[in-house]
């Protein structure tokens, strides 16, 4: 099942990200796909807050992943520097991915094959290299059905 809308500007995303947080539940895994400065990062952002996180989040391009304490722990993965999942499995990435708080990993096709078939794939796709918008694209199966059906509902408040 597949949703998109036009995200106007990074305000927008951020809302979004906010509005998509309110809905994940402990153990959801959420996988980020778009060029560099598409609006990853402030759509993780957007989910930090509805998980009342304060701290600034930003990308762990370096670190590759950071931790945030909020109503349920965030895991925000960059998987950009890696070659292949196997690397995620080095550095313990698959303990956070199974474990009770939301994972949130940019550059996700990386590892693909070291996620369940059940992830939430979102990719954000930039319409003008002059403006903010972006094509916000959602993928989901199996447990998210549902999920993605609370996320079409919200199209009256703009999404």
């Amino acid at each position: 099942m597949k949703y998109s809308f036009v995200s106007k500007s990074p305000k927008d995303t951020l809302e979004f990200g906010i509005r998509l947080g309110r809905l994940l539940k402990p153990g959801d895994i959420v996988c980020l796909e778009g060029q560099l400065g598409a609006g990853k990062t402030v759509l993780t952002r957007g989910i930090a807050r509805a998980l009342g996180i304060e701290d600034n989040v930003s990308s762990p391009t370096y670190t590759l992943i950071n931790e945030y304490a909020g109503s349920m722990p965030l895991y925000h993965f960059d998987l950009y520097r890696l070659e292949d999942g196997e690397e995620l499995l080095y550095i313990g990435g698959e303990d956070l991915l199974y474990g009770q708080g939301i994972s949130v990993i940019e550059w996700a096709s990386r590892a693909e094959d070291l996620l369940p078939p059940d992830c939430l794939w979102i990719r954000l796709i930039t319409l003008d290299e002059t403006e903010s918008s972006r094509l916000i694209e959602l993928a989901v199966s199996g447990k998210h059905s549902d999920l993605l059906e609370r996320v079409r509902k919200g199209e009256n408040t703009g999404y």
